[in-house]
C-alpha cells in the first residue's frame, strides 16, 4: 500500500513538474524580444530534464541536455550584443576601429572628390586635410564625414559637390560594405544613425539660420523650402 500511494505521488509530482515544462515552452511562443525568450527557454530546459529524470524518459532528457547549453550560449551572445550597444551609446564617435573595412586615398590640392549629381555609392571620413562643399560653403575637417546622406536618399546622387582644399588623406567605405557593417556591428550601426541624425539637424538649423536672415533683410515674409542636404 505505502509503495502504491509512493507511486501515485511520485506519478502527480513528475506531471506537475512536465506541465510545468510544457507551459513554459509555450510561453515562448508569446515572447517578443529575445533575452525573455532565452531566460524562459532555459527554464522550461531546467524542468524537462527534471521531468526526464523523474519519468526516466531518456530522449526528453538527452533533448533538454543539449538544448540547455544552447540557449545559455545564446543568451550570453545577446548579452554581449546589449553590452555593446549601450557602450556605443555611452562612448563618443570614433571611428579608428573601422580602418580595417574602409580603403585608403590621398587626395590633392584643388581635387574634386565628386560633383553635385554624381551617382552616391561611398562614404569618406576625412583624417588629414579638409574638403570644401561650395554649394554650402562649408570645410570638412579631419574626424568630420562625408556622403553618409546619400546611402539614404531614393535616387543614390549626391546632393552637392566636394573639392579638396589642402591636401590629405580620406578613407572611403562602400555602401556595400556599410550595409553589411550594419547589420553585423551594432556598433556602427548605432553610430550611423548617430551620424546621419546629427547631419539631418545640422542641416535643420543652417536651413533655420539662412531663414531668419532672409526674414531680417526683408526678402521673404512665408516660410521657405529646405535647402538641399549636405552630399
Amino acid at each position: 500500500m505505502a509503495d502504491f500511494l509512493g507511486d501515485i505521488i511520485h506519478m502527480r509530482y513528475s506531471e506537475m513538474v512536465g506541465y510545468i515544462a510544457a507551459s513554459l515552452v509555450f510561453a515562448t511562443f508569446w515572447m517578443k524580444t529575445m533575452v525573455p525568450l532565452r531566460l524562459v527557454g532555459i527554464a522550461s530546459n531546467l524542468f524537462f530534464i527534471s521531468y526526464g529524470i523523474l519519468e526516466e524518459a531518456n530522449p526528453v532528457l538527452v533533448l533538454h541536455c543539449m538544448l540547455l547549453p544552447l540557449n545559455l550560449f545564446r543568451l550570453h551572445q545577446m548579452q554581449l550584443l546589449v553590452k555593446e550597444v549601450k557602450q556605443s551609446t555611452e562612448s563618443d564617435l570614433d571611428m579608428s576601429w573601422i580602418r580595417p573595412f574602409t580603403t585608403t586615398r590621398d587626395m590633392a590640392p584643388g581635387q574634386v572628390l565628386f560633383r553635385k549629381g554624381d551617382e552616391a555609392k561611398e562614404i569618406i571620413f576625412v583624417m588629414s586635410g579638409s574638403l570644401q562643399i561650395p554649394e554650402l560653403g562649408v570645410t570638412i575637417s579631419p574626424g568630420d564625414v562625408v556622403g553618409e546622406l546619400g546611402m539614404l536618399s531614393p535616387d543614390k546622387t549626391r546632393t552637392q559637390s566636394a573639392i579638396c582644399v589642402d591636401g590629405g588623406e580620406i578613407l572611403v567605405i562602400t555602401y556595400d560594405q556599410v550595409r553589411q557593417l550594419f547589420f553585423q556591428n551594432p556598433k556602427f550601426g548605432y553610430y550611423f544613425m548617430q551620424l546621419s541624425t546629427a547631419r539631418l539637424f545640422d542641416n535643420m538649423k543652417r536651413m533655420q539660420r539662412e531663414i531668419e536672415r532672409l526674414r531680417a533683410g526683408g526678402r521673404i515674409e512665408a516660410p521657405i523650402s529646405a535647402p538641399p542636404l549636405q552630399p
